[in-house]
């Protein structure tokens, strides 16, 4: 911390507060710190941007994370029943067997001698196709889904020259669009999803189109990016492997634990969702089978629990990949002993400044609707992928996603630690 309640930020243009108990402070006053800028684009639109974005009609009115008005609470309500404790919880095996699946191909490929990206090949697929099963949302399709959130992200919490505005406006256009399709769809034939639930509540298509846009990307995108970040905290804060494996034989002892067990085959939960996945025409194998095995669920990552809960407490503390949120003041304010005026931009530090791992999902009436499915998430992937992490290395420093309230590796190469990239 900087030792000052507020500080401005010229580079930035918000006043910044990174003081944990006053950026708590602040989020349980939305009716003074506002979030009306919460999904506001950092970097101003250009015209050309504009015009494409318009031309799908798109519209982001308060909803969700920008909405402090009445309309928020019926709104939350109305998504929150899908991300409820109970239905949570019952997707861990769901879970667990999407992501064990990817770390037993991925640890096949390490034994094979390949370099392997961890971010594309265990972290990106899982969190969309578990958040697609808890909103009964089918015929996504899901490498679509992640290039639109990754786009999107940019676009509004980046800073993108114009050229490059122009490209992920496009994007998000589509994006858009495609959710004016599924809003319709609602509106012909209801179901019991996500989009069929906010029609019920009787909001407006641009209404429905916004709790959509930004519940697609945060509900997934996001979770992607934390289990990222706790890969390369693993990475890079090693501890002792179990006794029993060697560092050598750890992607080889992965694809072990993923051994089919005769007693059990896939879940019913994968197989609603492996339409979703890739098929063979990608050369990727569906969820729930590795080289045409069947994969169960827990066959992998149940034997340190308590080390992946520490490393994901860990990473929100220290490093989360929503390190900021961002608020407006609505009148003249005081934050610590220093005087806001009415109108000015703030940006929230919520990771990294000495304040508890719960405050990366904020507090108060916008705190995060899915912070259990994020921990259980990546807890998931921490156990599933213990084994593996165990015997690999990074072979280059990661680039990063660095936007205004978004930070994660773009990419984890590793190979493992017999290898090297020029065998």
């Amino acid at each position: 911390m900087s030792g000052c309640p507020a500080r401005y930020d010229a580079a930035l243009g918000y006043w910044v507060v990174d003081d944990p108990a006053l950026a708590r402070e602040v989020l349980l006053d939305p009716e003074t710190f506002r979030p009306d800028n919460a999904v506001l684009a950092h970097t101003p639109l250009s015209v050309k941007a504009l015009r494409v974005l318009s031309g799908v009609g798109f519209a982001l009115p308060p909803t969700l994370a920008n909405n402090a008005g009445e309309s928020h609470r019926p709104i939350r309500a109305a998504v929150a029943r899908f991300f409820s404790p109970a239905r949570v919880a019952a997707v861990e095996p769901l879970a667990r067997e999407l992501t064990s699946v990817r770390v037993a191909g991925a640890a096949a490929r390490l034994m094979d001698g390949e370099e392997v990206d961890l971010v594309q090949a265990i972290a990106a697929e899982p969190p969309a196709l578990v958040l697609l099963q808890l909103l009964g949302l089918a015929d996504v399709d899901v490498p679509s889904l992640k290039a639109w959130s990754l786009d999107s992200l940019e676009l509004f919490w980046g800073r993108p020259d114009e050229d490059r505005q122009l490209e992920l406006a496009h994007s998000a256009a589509e994006f858009y669009a495609w959710l004016r399709t599924r809003t319709a769809a609602a509106r012909l034939q209801p179901a019991d999803d996500l989009f069929g639930a906010l029609v019920a509540l009787g909001l407006t298509d641009e209404e429905v189109c916004a709790v959509g846009y930004f519940l697609l990307i945060a509900g997934q995108e996001t979770t992607t990016q934390l289990i990222s970040t706790t890969f390369h905290h693993s990475l890079t804060h090693p501890s002792t492997p179990p006794p029993e494996l060697s560092r050598r034989s750890a992607p080889a002892e992965a694809v072990a634990r993923s051994a089919p067990d005769e007693a059990s085959g896939r879940s019913a939960p994968a197989e609603a969702v492996a339409r979703s996945a890739p098929d063979e025409a990608s050369g990727r194998s569906a969820p729930g089978e590795v080289g045409g095995r069947s994969t169960p669920a827990e066959a992998i990552g149940r034997s340190a629990p308590g080390r992946a809960e520490r490393i994901v407490e860990a990473t929100l503390r220290e490093t989360s990949s929503v390190p900021t949120w961002r608020r407006v003041t609505s009148r003249p304010a005081t934050v610590g002993d220093v005087a806001l005026p009415a109108g000015v931009p703030v940006l929230l530090g919520l990771s990294g400044h000495g304040g508890p791992a719960d405050l990366a999902f904020g507090v108060g009436i916008h705190r995060c609707l899915g912070a259990g499915l994020a921990r259980l998430e990546a807890r998931v992937a921490l156990e599933c992928a213990q084994d593996l992490l165990a015997g690999v290395r990074l072979t280059e420093e990661p680039p990063m996603i660095e936007l205004l309230s978004f930070r994660a590796p773009k990419r984890l190469l590793v190979v493992t630690d017999g290898n090297t990239r020029d065998n």
